[in-house]
Protein backbone atom coordinates (compact mmCIF):
# COMPACT_ATOMS: atom_id res chain seq x y z
CA UNK A 1 0.00 0.00 0.00
CA UNK A 2 2.69 2.43 0.75
CA UNK A 3 4.42 1.69 -2.65
CA UNK A 4 1.23 2.43 -4.51
CA UNK A 5 0.95 5.70 -2.68
CA UNK A 6 4.19 6.64 -3.58
CA UNK A 7 3.76 5.47 -7.26
CA UNK A 8 0.53 7.75 -7.09
CA UNK A 9 2.35 10.92 -6.10
CA UNK A 10 5.10 10.29 -8.75
CA UNK A 11 2.93 10.17 -11.41
CA UNK A 12 1.19 13.34 -9.89
CA UNK A 13 4.20 15.42 -9.91
CA UNK A 14 5.52 14.14 -13.34
CA UNK A 15 1.56 15.21 -14.97
CA UNK A 16 1.43 18.54 -12.96
CA UNK A 17 5.48 19.44 -13.73
CA UNK A 18 5.42 18.50 -17.94
CA UNK A 19 5.72 21.62 -19.16
CA UNK A 20 5.07 24.18 -16.41
CA UNK A 21 7.92 26.90 -16.44
CA UNK A 22 6.56 27.94 -13.12
CA UNK A 23 7.88 25.45 -11.42
CA UNK A 24 11.26 24.48 -12.43
CA UNK A 25 11.90 27.61 -15.06
CA UNK A 26 14.20 30.35 -14.50
CA UNK A 27 11.34 32.24 -12.83
CA UNK A 28 10.31 29.00 -11.09
CA UNK A 29 9.83 28.12 -7.13
CA UNK A 30 12.92 25.91 -7.84
CA UNK A 31 14.96 28.07 -9.43
CA UNK A 32 18.87 28.26 -9.08
CA UNK A 33 18.92 31.28 -6.74
CA UNK A 34 22.84 30.66 -6.29
CA UNK A 35 23.03 33.94 -8.34
CA UNK A 36 20.79 36.19 -6.57
CA UNK A 37 23.08 37.67 -4.16
CA UNK A 38 25.04 39.64 -7.16
CA UNK A 39 21.80 41.12 -7.73
CA UNK A 40 21.69 42.71 -4.25
CA UNK A 41 21.94 46.21 -3.74
CA UNK A 42 23.49 48.43 -0.88
CA UNK A 43 21.27 51.00 1.20
CA UNK A 44 22.04 53.55 3.62
CA UNK A 45 23.24 52.55 6.76
CA UNK A 46 19.83 52.89 9.40
CA UNK A 47 19.66 56.05 11.14
CA UNK A 48 18.38 56.92 14.76
CA UNK A 49 15.87 59.27 14.49
CA UNK A 50 17.26 62.86 16.25
CA UNK A 51 14.38 63.21 18.85
CA UNK A 52 15.87 60.01 20.56
CA UNK A 53 18.63 59.52 22.62
CA UNK A 54 20.79 56.17 21.53
CA UNK A 55 22.39 54.56 24.92
CA UNK A 56 24.15 51.87 23.01
CA UNK A 57 25.86 52.89 19.63
CA UNK A 58 23.96 51.29 16.42
CA UNK A 59 26.94 49.18 14.46
CA UNK A 60 25.33 47.33 11.65
CA UNK A 61 24.49 43.60 12.84
CA UNK A 62 26.38 41.90 9.86
CA UNK A 63 28.92 44.35 8.41
CA UNK A 64 30.10 43.50 4.82
CA UNK A 65 33.59 42.83 4.55
CA UNK A 66 36.20 44.88 3.17
CA UNK A 67 37.13 42.51 0.55
CA UNK A 68 34.77 41.67 -1.39
CA UNK A 69 33.21 43.17 -5.05
CA UNK A 70 31.00 46.08 -4.56
CA UNK A 71 27.30 46.64 -5.99
CA UNK A 72 28.68 48.02 -8.98
CA UNK A 73 29.84 44.40 -9.99
CA UNK A 74 28.71 43.10 -13.26
CA UNK A 75 25.68 41.25 -12.58
CA UNK A 76 24.67 38.01 -14.35
CA UNK A 77 25.14 34.36 -14.26
CA UNK A 78 28.47 33.48 -11.68
CA UNK A 79 30.33 30.45 -13.03
CA UNK A 80 31.99 28.44 -9.89
CA UNK A 81 36.23 28.13 -11.12
CA UNK A 82 37.36 24.56 -11.82
CA UNK A 83 39.04 23.37 -8.59
CA UNK A 84 42.86 23.33 -8.73
CA UNK A 85 44.28 19.83 -8.71
CA UNK A 86 45.29 18.93 -5.22
CA UNK A 87 49.22 19.64 -4.59
CA UNK A 88 49.84 15.65 -2.81
CA UNK A 89 52.62 15.46 0.34
CA UNK A 90 55.43 12.95 -1.16
CA UNK A 91 56.29 12.36 2.42
CA UNK A 92 52.62 11.40 3.23
CA UNK A 93 52.29 9.74 0.29
CA UNK A 94 55.36 7.29 0.67
CA UNK A 95 55.42 3.37 0.94
CA UNK A 96 57.62 4.09 4.17
CA UNK A 97 56.43 5.40 7.47
CA UNK A 98 58.05 5.04 11.26
CA UNK A 99 55.84 4.00 13.72
CA UNK A 100 56.20 3.82 17.37
CA UNK A 101 54.97 2.11 20.42
CA UNK A 102 56.52 3.68 23.61
CA UNK A 103 60.83 3.63 23.16
CA UNK A 104 60.33 0.85 20.25
CA UNK A 105 60.58 2.33 16.96
CA UNK A 106 60.38 0.61 13.88
CA UNK A 107 59.66 1.39 9.68
CA UNK A 108 56.46 -0.07 8.52
CA UNK A 109 56.74 -0.43 4.40
CA UNK A 110 54.22 -1.47 2.34
CA UNK A 111 55.89 -3.79 -0.13
CA UNK A 112 56.92 -7.30 0.68
CA UNK A 113 60.06 -8.23 2.66
CA UNK A 114 61.74 -9.72 -1.13
CA UNK A 115 61.17 -5.47 -1.73
CA UNK A 116 62.88 -4.02 1.55
CA UNK A 117 65.63 -6.62 1.70
CA UNK A 118 67.79 -5.38 -0.89
CA UNK A 119 67.30 -1.49 -0.38
CA UNK A 120 68.10 -1.71 3.69
CA UNK A 121 70.82 -4.30 2.08
CA UNK A 122 71.98 -1.41 0.07
CA UNK A 123 71.99 1.24 2.59
CA UNK A 124 74.09 -0.08 5.33
CA UNK A 125 77.00 -1.44 2.33
CA UNK A 126 76.74 2.31 1.01
CA UNK A 127 77.88 3.56 4.65
CA UNK A 128 80.61 1.64 5.43
CA UNK A 129 79.20 -1.48 7.34
CA UNK A 130 80.68 -4.42 6.30
CA UNK A 131 77.83 -7.29 6.80
CA UNK A 132 79.26 -10.28 8.92
CA UNK A 133 75.90 -12.85 8.18
CA UNK A 134 73.06 -12.21 6.34
CA UNK A 135 69.87 -14.57 6.00
CA UNK A 136 67.41 -13.47 3.51
CA UNK A 137 65.08 -16.68 4.08
CA UNK A 138 64.19 -14.93 7.12
CA UNK A 139 64.84 -11.28 6.29
CA UNK A 140 67.89 -10.54 8.78
CA UNK A 141 71.52 -9.68 8.12
CA UNK A 142 74.25 -8.38 10.96
CA UNK A 143 76.95 -6.25 10.42
CA UNK A 144 80.53 -6.82 11.75
CA UNK A 145 82.05 -4.94 14.86
CA UNK A 146 83.15 -1.62 13.78
CA UNK A 147 84.33 2.28 14.97
CA UNK A 148 82.65 5.28 13.69
CA UNK A 149 85.66 6.15 11.97
CA UNK A 150 85.42 3.27 9.52
CA UNK A 151 81.54 4.62 8.70
CA UNK A 152 80.10 7.17 6.07
CA UNK A 153 80.95 10.98 7.66
CA UNK A 154 76.83 11.44 7.63
CA UNK A 155 76.56 7.81 9.67
CA UNK A 156 79.55 9.02 12.00
CA UNK A 157 77.87 12.36 12.98
CA UNK A 158 75.14 10.56 13.84
CA UNK A 159 76.50 7.88 15.88
CA UNK A 160 78.02 10.13 17.92
CA UNK A 161 75.35 12.91 18.46
CA UNK A 162 73.75 10.03 19.34
CA UNK A 163 76.18 9.33 22.71
CA UNK A 164 78.23 6.79 21.29
CA UNK A 165 81.93 7.19 22.06
CA UNK A 166 84.30 7.80 19.09
CA UNK A 167 86.72 4.45 20.38
CA UNK A 168 83.63 2.34 20.67
CA UNK A 169 82.86 -0.02 18.50
CA UNK A 170 79.19 -0.91 17.10
CA UNK A 171 77.55 -4.02 15.47
CA UNK A 172 73.94 -3.91 14.16
CA UNK A 173 71.33 -6.29 13.26
CA UNK A 174 68.13 -5.53 10.73
CA UNK A 175 65.08 -7.96 10.87
CA UNK A 176 62.79 -7.65 8.04
CA UNK A 177 59.44 -9.38 8.93
CA UNK A 178 56.41 -10.05 7.28
CA UNK A 179 53.77 -6.83 8.25
CA UNK A 180 49.73 -7.70 9.74
CA UNK A 181 48.48 -6.40 6.69
CA UNK A 182 49.16 -8.15 3.31
CA UNK A 183 52.53 -7.11 1.01
CA UNK A 184 53.42 -5.23 3.72
CA UNK A 185 56.86 -5.36 5.82
CA UNK A 186 58.55 -4.20 9.18
CA UNK A 187 62.17 -3.00 9.94
CA UNK A 188 63.66 -3.26 12.98
CA UNK A 189 66.87 -2.11 13.73
CA UNK A 190 69.31 -2.79 16.83
CA UNK A 191 72.23 -2.40 17.68
CA UNK A 192 75.18 -3.01 20.25
CA UNK A 193 78.15 -1.48 21.76
CA UNK A 194 81.45 -2.27 23.02
CA UNK A 195 84.75 -0.79 24.21
CA UNK A 196 87.32 -0.68 21.34
CA UNK A 197 89.74 -3.73 21.05
CA UNK A 198 87.54 -6.07 23.63
CA UNK A 199 86.91 -9.03 22.01
CA UNK A 200 83.97 -9.88 24.30
CA UNK A 201 80.71 -11.10 22.27
CA UNK A 202 77.61 -9.24 23.25
CA UNK A 203 73.90 -10.76 22.66
CA UNK A 204 71.59 -8.97 20.52
CA UNK A 205 69.06 -7.83 23.24
CA UNK A 206 65.20 -8.58 22.75
CA UNK A 207 64.58 -5.20 22.57
CA UNK A 208 66.53 -1.79 21.99
CA UNK A 209 69.19 -0.96 24.78
CA UNK A 210 70.84 1.92 22.76
CA UNK A 211 67.80 4.01 22.10
CA UNK A 212 69.88 6.86 20.73
CA UNK A 213 72.11 4.77 17.62
CA UNK A 214 69.14 2.62 17.20
CA UNK A 215 66.71 5.44 16.71
CA UNK A 216 69.24 7.55 14.39
CA UNK A 217 70.09 4.68 12.12
CA UNK A 218 66.52 4.16 11.45
CA UNK A 219 65.18 7.59 10.81
CA UNK A 220 68.44 7.62 8.54
CA UNK A 221 67.53 4.11 6.88
CA UNK A 222 63.88 5.92 6.49
CA UNK A 223 65.29 8.63 4.19
CA UNK A 224 67.21 6.51 2.34
CA UNK A 225 64.19 4.31 1.72
CA UNK A 226 62.16 7.07 0.63
CA UNK A 227 64.68 8.32 -1.45
CA UNK A 228 64.88 5.09 -3.55
CA UNK A 229 61.59 4.15 -3.54
CA UNK A 230 61.42 7.49 -5.85
CA UNK A 231 64.00 6.21 -8.38
CA UNK A 232 62.50 2.62 -8.38
CA UNK A 233 64.21 0.37 -6.23
CA UNK A 234 65.15 -3.76 -7.08
CA UNK A 235 63.91 -7.20 -5.66
CA UNK A 236 65.68 -9.93 -3.96
CA UNK A 237 64.32 -13.19 -5.70
CA UNK A 238 66.47 -15.57 -3.33
CA UNK A 239 64.17 -13.18 -0.46
CA UNK A 240 60.77 -13.84 -2.61
CA UNK A 241 61.79 -17.30 -3.31
CA UNK A 242 62.61 -18.79 0.13
CA UNK A 243 61.25 -16.06 2.73
CA UNK A 244 60.48 -18.78 5.75
CA UNK A 245 59.17 -16.34 8.03
CA UNK A 246 55.93 -17.89 10.33
CA UNK A 247 53.10 -16.43 9.22
CA UNK A 248 51.67 -13.75 11.98
CA UNK A 249 48.19 -14.56 11.09
CA UNK A 250 46.73 -18.15 11.17
CA UNK A 251 43.33 -19.86 11.53
CA UNK A 252 43.01 -22.58 13.81
CA UNK A 253 40.56 -24.01 16.39
CA UNK A 254 40.63 -24.05 20.20
CA UNK A 255 40.18 -27.12 22.96
CA UNK A 256 36.65 -27.10 22.47
CA UNK A 257 36.70 -26.57 18.22
CA UNK A 258 35.88 -23.25 17.96
CA UNK A 259 37.36 -21.24 15.42
CA UNK A 260 40.13 -18.74 17.02
CA UNK A 261 42.76 -16.06 14.56
CA UNK A 262 46.04 -16.16 15.86
CA UNK A 263 47.90 -12.55 15.46
CA UNK A 264 51.15 -12.60 15.72
CA UNK A 265 51.10 -8.99 17.66
CA UNK A 266 51.30 -7.09 20.47
CA UNK A 267 47.63 -6.02 21.48
CA UNK A 268 47.98 -2.27 20.46
CA UNK A 269 48.80 -3.23 17.00
CA UNK A 270 46.52 -5.96 16.55
CA UNK A 271 43.55 -3.48 17.62
CA UNK A 272 44.41 -1.54 15.15
CA UNK A 273 44.94 -4.14 12.36
CA UNK A 274 41.83 -5.79 13.09
CA UNK A 275 40.00 -2.84 12.93
CA UNK A 276 41.18 -1.75 9.78
CA UNK A 277 40.09 -5.52 8.32
CA UNK A 278 37.04 -4.74 9.69
CA UNK A 279 36.54 -1.52 8.02
CA UNK A 280 37.20 -3.30 5.13
CA UNK A 281 34.55 -6.16 5.26
CA UNK A 282 31.08 -6.22 4.13
CA UNK A 283 29.84 -5.77 7.38
CA UNK A 284 28.75 -3.25 10.23
CA UNK A 285 31.05 -2.12 12.96
CA UNK A 286 28.18 -0.32 15.22
CA UNK A 287 30.32 -0.12 18.56
CA UNK A 288 33.59 -0.85 19.75
CA UNK A 289 35.01 -1.06 23.47
CA UNK A 290 38.68 -0.58 23.30
CA UNK A 291 39.20 -1.45 27.06
CA UNK A 292 37.70 -4.75 26.54
CA UNK A 293 38.83 -5.64 23.58
CA UNK A 294 35.75 -5.97 21.82
CA UNK A 295 34.30 -5.04 18.16
CA UNK A 296 30.26 -5.19 18.00
CA UNK A 297 29.08 -6.13 14.46
CA UNK A 298 26.09 -6.26 12.75
CA UNK A 299 26.21 -9.12 9.93
CA UNK A 300 22.47 -7.87 8.40
CA UNK A 301 23.67 -4.60 7.39
CA UNK A 302 26.53 -4.15 5.12
CA UNK A 303 29.29 -1.30 6.53
CA UNK A 304 28.40 2.38 5.92
CA UNK A 305 30.20 4.35 3.28
CA UNK A 306 31.68 8.16 4.06
CA UNK A 307 29.55 9.61 1.67
CA UNK A 308 26.36 7.30 1.53
CA UNK A 309 23.51 9.22 1.52
CA UNK A 310 19.58 8.41 1.53
CA UNK A 311 18.17 8.96 -2.45
CA UNK A 312 15.39 11.23 -2.48
CA UNK A 313 12.84 8.65 -3.88
CA UNK A 314 13.93 6.07 -1.32
CA UNK A 315 12.97 8.70 1.40
CA UNK A 316 9.74 9.12 -0.78
CA UNK A 317 9.00 5.59 -0.98
CA UNK A 318 9.34 5.16 1.79
CA UNK A 319 12.40 2.36 0.96
CA UNK A 320 14.59 3.55 3.79
CA UNK A 321 13.45 0.68 6.43
CA UNK A 322 11.97 1.38 9.86
CA UNK A 323 14.12 1.40 13.45
CA UNK A 324 11.45 -2.06 13.93
CA UNK A 325 12.78 -3.61 11.11
CA UNK A 326 16.34 -2.92 11.19
CA UNK A 327 15.66 -4.43 14.78
CA UNK A 328 13.94 -7.33 13.99
CA UNK A 329 16.37 -8.34 11.19
CA UNK A 330 19.86 -7.66 13.17
CA UNK A 331 22.46 -10.22 13.35
CA UNK A 332 24.66 -8.79 16.33
CA UNK A 333 27.67 -10.64 17.51
CA UNK A 334 31.15 -9.54 19.23
CA UNK A 335 34.69 -9.39 18.09
CA UNK A 336 36.95 -10.12 20.87
CA UNK A 337 40.56 -9.93 21.00
CA UNK A 338 42.69 -11.44 23.56
CA UNK A 339 46.54 -11.38 24.62
CA UNK A 340 47.71 -14.93 24.97
CA UNK A 341 51.53 -15.00 25.32
CA UNK A 342 53.38 -13.31 22.40
CA UNK A 343 50.23 -13.34 20.84
CA UNK A 344 46.68 -11.70 19.90
CA UNK A 345 43.65 -14.29 19.79
CA UNK A 346 40.51 -13.16 17.80
CA UNK A 347 37.21 -15.22 18.62
CA UNK A 348 33.54 -14.62 17.51
CA UNK A 349 30.80 -14.69 20.24
CA UNK A 350 26.93 -13.93 20.28
CA UNK A 351 27.54 -12.41 23.80
CA UNK A 352 29.49 -12.48 26.90
CA UNK A 353 28.25 -15.71 27.98
CA UNK A 354 27.86 -17.37 24.57
CA UNK A 355 30.27 -18.37 21.57
CA UNK A 356 28.97 -17.69 18.01
CA UNK A 357 28.23 -20.31 15.76
CA UNK A 358 31.08 -21.97 14.04
CA UNK A 359 30.38 -21.31 11.05
CA UNK A 360 29.68 -18.00 11.49
CA UNK A 361 32.76 -17.56 13.88
CA UNK A 362 34.86 -19.08 10.82
CA UNK A 363 33.37 -17.12 8.15
CA UNK A 364 33.67 -13.47 10.05
CA UNK A 365 37.12 -14.56 11.03
CA UNK A 366 37.83 -15.32 7.27
CA UNK A 367 37.08 -12.32 6.19
CA UNK A 368 39.38 -10.75 8.39
CA UNK A 369 42.25 -12.51 8.06
CA UNK A 370 41.51 -12.10 4.11
CA UNK A 371 41.94 -8.56 4.83
CA UNK A 372 45.03 -9.30 7.16
CA UNK A 373 47.12 -11.79 4.41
Amino acid sequence: MKRLAGLSALALIISSTSGCGWLWGPDGYFRDRGSDYLEATQTAPMQVPSDITSVKRMDPLLPIPRNVADSAQKSGEYQVPRPQPLSVDSAQSSDFSLQRNGDARWILAQRPPAEVWPIAHQYFEDNGFRIAEERPQTGEFTTTWQRSDELSAPVARRLGASGTASDAETRVRVRIEPGVQRNTSEIYVVSVSRPAGSTSEVEFPARTVNLGVDSSLTDDLLASMSRNAEQGGSVSLLAARDFDAPSRVSLSTDGNGNPVLNVGEDLDRAWSSVGRALDQGDWRVEDINRSLGLYYINLAERAKQPDEKPGFFSGMFGNKPTKEELEARAERYQVRLSKVGDSVQVTVEKNINTVAPADVARRVLSVIQDHLG
